[in-house]
């Protein structure tokens, strides 16, 4: 069956870094665009990043331009979210979601598979 595994997550200073990954099993992963969202408690889901299928497109939300860069390796199964100069308000849970339509999307709805999402904390 398909899977979405992100990993990456923590606990970190504000101005520190993490890379998210994504690893993908059960799936053409080449042929997928795959985005990152996500949740603040009490919070809508939010849209982070996504990048096509051949990792020529990519978008950004505005809150993350400049701070934060998707990049994937289609040999390893991978999509990897690079997240620079970190802030508070960027906690939240973190997940990757795998559209087979190929293009980058903002909207959640699109995405036809799901992980389970990783712990993001940047304290103050």
């Amino acid at each position: 069956q398909v899977q979405l595994v992100e990993s990456g997550g923590g606990l970190v200073q504000a101005g520190g870094s993490l890379r998210l990954s994504c690893a993908a099993s059960g799936l053409t992963f080449s042929t997928y665009a795959v985005g990152w969202f996500r949740q603040a408690p009490g919070k809508e889901r939010e849209f982070v990043a996504a990048i096509s299928w051949s990792g020529g497109s990519i978008d950004y939300a505005d809150s993350v331009k400049g701070r934060f860069t998707i990049s994937r390796d289609n040999a390893k199964n991978t999509v990897y979210l690079q997240m620079n100069s970190l802030k508070p308000e960027d906690t939240a849970v973190y997940s990757c979601a795998a559209d087979l339509a190929g293009i980058p999307n903002s909207s959640p709805g699109e995405y036809d598979y799901w992980g389970q999402g990783t712990q993001v904390t940047v304290s103050s």
